[in-house]
């Protein structure tokens, strides 16, 4: 199954993404020199961002994951935030915590996410996103690390779905609106 036809665009190419990555990566170590940094993984969408930011990373790091949501089967957020896989330790207390998301729109899965951790205990919880959609926020948050801002567009690639499907491009694409319009 060809997914590319189902693109209207690219907007960032695998080449951008790789730079992208690569100046987050500088950007991390040089802030964490001298720590040890857990970045926190939210499934499914930032497996791919976050796998080749752990490439890049010299900082020494631990790594988990939590399965957090606001969004159904849809193209947006909720807003309700739920949370079906939690950290698999409980001990906070002196560390570090990176989240690292694959998008941010509403803001409110990431603001919510950070109290969260911070009121267990965490010496300092800072968030790292691929993609930032910052005319979208429902809520006043802003995002420590931040690859590209894009528009309010749905996009789907480099671990980014719709309905389970793109993960795998190697570049980030806007969806042709009729995909989505006709599943809704």
């Amino acid at each position: 199954m060809d997914l590319k036809k189902d693109i209207e665009k690219i907007l960032i190419s695998e080449e951008e993404l790789l730079s992208l990555v690569s100046r987050l990566a500088a950007e991390i170590d040089r802030d964490y020199t001298g720590k040890k940094l857990l970045l926190v993984g939210i499934l499914k969408g930032s497996v791919v961002f976050m796998g080749d930011l752990m490439k890049h990373l010299k900082t020494p790091l631990q790594i988990d994951f939590m399965k957090v949501s606001s969004y159904g089967a849809g193209t947006r957020s909720s807003g309700y935030v739920k949370i079906a896989l939690d950290l698999m330790r409980d001990d906070l207390e002196s560390t570090d915590i990176l989240i690292v998301e694959d998008i941010i729109d509403s803001g409110k899965t990431l603001s919510a996410l950070t109290k969260m951790l911070d009121a267990r205990g965490a010496r300092s919880v800072r968030t790292c996103t691929l993609l930032d959609k910052p005319s979208r926020r429902e809520v006043p948050f802003t995002p420590d690390y931040i690859g590209a801002e894009i528009p309010d567009e749905f996009v789907v690639g480099y671990g980014l779905d719709y309905n389970e499907d793109y993960r795998t491009l190697p570049f980030v694409g806007v969806l042709k609106e009729e995909i989505y319009q006709k599943k809704s």
